[in-house]
């Protein structure tokens, strides 16, 4: 098995991203299919662990010096650019 170093998240997103294409297009053997469906399953499980990383480093910064949580509201202006529409779609 190969020892590789673990990609960044934004390395292991593209691939994700490429490995859907392609597998959208439908034009592969099945062989083939299940090689890169097989290497997706692991890229999101990269990328969702990182993921997971980041959100626990955010929860130890957002600690008040008692060490409990600090919450605040989400300002929804903050995500949606002006375009006066709140929903999901235009967000992303």
């Amino acid at each position: 098995m190969k020892n590789e170093q673990p990609k960044s998240f934004e390395a292991s997103l593209e691939g994700l991203e490429e490995i859907v294409q392609q597998l959208e297009g439908g034009d592969l053997p099945l062989e083939k299919s299940l090689e890169l469906f097989e290497q997706g399953i692991k890229l999101s499980r990269q990328c969702q662990e990182r993921l997971s990383q980041a959100e626990r480093r955010i929860e130890v910064l957002l600690r008040d010096n008692q060490g409990r949580p600090v919450v605040s509201a989400f300002e929804d202006s903050k995500v949606n650019t002006g375009t006066g529409n709140s929903n999901d779609e235009d967000v992303f």
